[in-house]
């Protein structure tokens, strides 16, 4: 199993490293936020990748999304010091592997580490349930007028590109990380502003902000 380390933790990143390493697992790199974990994907094309969920320029949940679009096979495993539920269920729509306590036993963070390595979908003690819980509520409780999840009406590709333009990059410096035009990069920003119904690239951002897209 080939892992990628993503934490803005040295400390952490460190020992995390050292611990994987003297169980013979592969750690190919370390990445400290989410785009340069983003781009070390790309680079090193890993099995799994475990990332912190908090982390500067691009968090957890966000860089999941962006990894996923462009790498479905790509296992992510996110690592958190305590879990919210809408962190929790946003980490779930995204399409993580793995959603770990960093509280958790070494032991107990290995042997979930093989079932990530077989395929299975992991969680924490005591997630699980917070998880049906909350599906049994859904299930039972109205739609409210206007709910929708976040990103939820926006293609990967599109997703990848409002997240970049709210950390504040350019459309040539987002066409040059995804290897696009700047003026396939535009177009995709009026794209995103008619299918998310706002009235401007402002909006947008802001909508990606609220939406827990970036931090």
């Amino acid at each position: 199993m080939r892992v990628l380390l993503a934490d803005d933790h040295p400390l952490f990143l460190d020992g995390l490293k050292n611990l994987l390493a003297a169980r013979g697992i592969d750690v190919v790199g370390v990445a400290h936020d989410g785009l340069e974990a983003l781009d070390q994907v790309r680079a090193l094309r890993p099995d799994v990748v475990l990332m912190d969920i908090h982390m500067p320029r691009l968090n957890g949940i966000a860089a999941t999304r962006m990894i996923r679009a462009e790498r479905p096979d790509t296992r992510i495993v996110l690592l958190t010091m305590s879990a919210s539920d809408d962190e929790l269920f946003e980490a779930i729509a995204a399409g993580v592997s793995g959603y770990l306590l960093k509280t958790q036993d070494t032991g107990e963070v290995f042997r979930l580490l093989d079932e990530v390595a077989r395929g299975e979908v992991v969680l924490s003690p005591g997630l699980a349930s917070r998880i049906l819980n909350e599906f049994r509520r859904r299930a039972v409780a109205p739609p409210e007028v206007g709910e929708r999840p976040p990103g939820g009406s926006l293609s990967p590709r599109e997703t990848q590109v409002l997240t970049l333009v709210a950390q504040g990059l350019t459309y040539k410096e987002v066409g040059a990380k995804l290897c696009l035009a700047e003026r396939t990069i535009k177009y995709h920003m009026g794209e995103i502003v008619d299918r998310l119904h706002v009235e401007g690239r402002a909006q947008a951002i802001d909508y990606a902000r609220r939406s827990g897209m970036v931090l």
